[in-house]
């Protein structure tokens, strides 16, 4: 198709329409360039996508629901994407960790609350996110930016000393209780690192601080809500999405203007392989991917029957018990075994939002961290471990879909072995993502660059990784 156009250079490609392939789209377009976003799939969006996935008029979000990182997102809070229909949900609590069937630790999105709630650790909380309350936004343009000179480098000098820490190590160094290190825990796990690694601490500090600054938010009407959003301001720019387009070949597309692919390794390899050097394609095949995730999205008669209350406020439950319990389970996931406890992380949009069913049932999701490319079905097991916290929670089932990491292998390609942070965020890999740190969104073709989750600053819906793409694209290009 594009082969034969002979295009100009007033024009780009974008090879997947992700939340960073549509930021680096949106990028080139308000350079001047007119753009097309090619999507395999038959909807866009990536893992913004909202389907149907249990009975009509139910909607379920296949893969993020909760965004922490969207509105910390320097370039998604630059667009007018509320102009285009995207409504932010901020629940009560935005995150909630069960230690028994009947306490919780809750975190609150006022710092101040926060201390005082925490006691004994509620100087050590404020000392430790605190530093971020003054000046979030500018702490977002360094945290999500490449390897760079930072706009404050003393201050990201000594972040940097507390995000190389462990998670464990972190926790136990700077909080006296129990319910204090679980909670720090349940944050870092989000790194789908074993948390006694070196680097797996730093996802819990960002998270943690955009819990007391930007939030923990959902979309009204889905992850969707945030691509439909993107795709409107991309068209208003002029430019175009085209969906069930699969590129199967770099032969398909034209060499004389940018292409930005938004694909982690294992997916360029196999459209590419032929076309890059010998040595750059062993790098990339040594670019490693963490532990897959397993997930369960339901329809329910009644909402969640918690034990605990204060769960039915929470935006976003981390189901762990102590720390050294979400430790082992996410250890387990990282040497290749599957946890008889696992650490588990759920929600329920409907209790916030009115527009995933159209009655007064309830969706929720829950998914955890398995082995890559696992095919095993635990969904017995999740269930089990939900009872525990929420008795009689299996008669509230009306109906479930599952998904197992491989199949989130299938479902969206970049989910490598059901790696949803599109690689892992170890040490190595946190400077040199996918294989070099100086420019990590070239490739050896001088008019080819990657925007995906493997590029900085790595996984999560903020579409960074795509902006930051599209710029060096433009640079290159001599355009800005």
């Amino acid at each position: 198709m594009f082969a034969n156009r002979n295009p100009t250079p007033e024009e780009a490609i974008v090879v997947g329409s992700g939340p960073n392939g549509l930021a680096a789209a949106i990028r080139l377009a308000q350079a001047g360039l007119r753009v097309t976003v090619l999507e395999s799939a038959d909807r866009p969006g990536g893992g913004a996508r909202t389907d149907e996935l249990i009975e009509p008029n139910v909607w379920n979000d296949p893969c993020s629901g909760i965004h922490p990182m969207a509105l910390a997102s320097p370039f998604f809070r630059s667009l007018p994407l509320d102009s285009h229909g995207l409504e932010w949900i901020h629940p009560e609590i935005p995150v909630a960790h069960p230690l028994t069937p009947e306490t919780s630790v809750a975190l609150h999105s006022d710092i101040e609350r926060m201390c005082r709630n925490l006691d004994k650790d509620g100087d050590a909380w404020g000392d430790l996110f605190g530093r971020f309350m003054n000046d979030w936004d500018v702490w977002c343009e360094d945290l999500l930016a490449p390897l760079r000179l930072p706009g404050r480098p003393l201050r990201m000098a000594r972040f940097g000393t507390l995000a190389l820490q462990s998670a464990t190590g972190l926790a136990r160094r700077h909080f006296q209780s129990p319910s204090t290190r679980a909670l720090f825990a349940g944050l870092a796990a989000h790194s789908l690192l074993d948390l006694n690694r070196p680097a797996s601490a730093a996802i819990g500090l960002v998270l943690g601080a955009a819990a007391h600054t930007s939030g923990w938010p959902l979309p009204r009407g889905g992850s969707a809500s945030i691509t439909r959003a993107l795709i409107t301001h991309l068209e208003q720019l002029g430019g175009q999405v085209l969906t069930n387009h699969r590129v199967r070949s770099l032969d398909e597309l034209p060499d004389n203007q940018p292409v930005l692919l938004d694909l982690t390794p294992a997916s360029l390899i196999k459209i590419g392989e032929n076309h890059f050097p010998a040595a750059w394609i062993r790098k990339l095949r040594r670019y490693h991917y963490g532990p897959g995730a397993f997930k369960i999205d339901y329809l329910l008669s009644d909402p969640v029957p918690w034990n605990d209350p204060q769960l039915r406020n929470a935006g976003t439950i981390h189901l762990g018990g102590p720390m050294e319990d979400v430790a082992a389970s996410e250890q387990a996931a990282a040497r290749g075994t599957h946890s008889p406890t696992p650490f588990l992380l759920l929600s329920q949009p409907s209790l916030f939002d009115d527009t995933r069913t159209p009655d007064d049932r309830h969706t929720l999701w829950v998914y955890g961290h398995v082995p890559n490319g696992s095919n095993r079905d635990e969904t017995d097991t999740y269930e089990r471990r939900i009872e525990q916290f929420a008795p009689g929670f299996r008669t509230t089932i009306l109906g479930r879909h599952s998904r197992t990491a491989e199949g989130f292998s299938q479902y969206n390609p970049n989910y490598h072995g059901g790696d949803i942070n599109g690689g892992e965020a170890n040490i190595r890999q946190l400077f040199h993502r996918p294989v070099s740190a100086l420019s990590p969104y070239d490739t050896p073709l001088p008019h080819l660059f990657l925007c995906s989750s493997a590029t900085p600053p790595g996984g999560g819906v903020h579409g960074m990784c795509g902006f930051h793409s599209a710029n060096r694209a433009l640079k290159q290009f001599g355009i800005e």
